[in-house]
């Protein structure tokens, strides 16, 4: 899982420059999708209820199913905190094994 969030992580703060195409915000929604979703699963098992409910929301905002159709700038800034979000999850677990 460490590797697909840090690859999240990257493709969050690359999709917050202007220029690229549709299709690589398609790949991002994925991307941010399944790795919500793996997280939101590893934090219900770890018992931490707040990140499982945190994580599950953005799984919700960034599904490719059912759109959800937000300004670019609004875009931007949430990429921004999703990114700071998973870095921040990354470092709490990267913590929780060298304890």
């Amino acid at each position: 899982m460490k590797p697909l969030l840090v690859i999240a992580i990257i493709m969050l703060l690359l999709g917050m420059l202007s220029g690229w195409p549709y299709g690589y915000y398609t790949l991002l929604r994925l991307v941010v999708f399944v790795t919500s979703c793996l997280i939101t699963i590893a934090a219900y098992k770890m018992q931490k209820n707040g990140w499982a409910i945190g994580i599950g929301f953005i799984a919700i905002l960034f599904n490719p199913f059912m759109l959800v159709h937000l300004d670019k700038a609004i875009w931007r800034v949430v990429d921004f905190i999703v990114a700071v979000i998973f870095l921040n999850f990354l470092l709490r677990m990267r913590k929780n094994e060298s304890q």
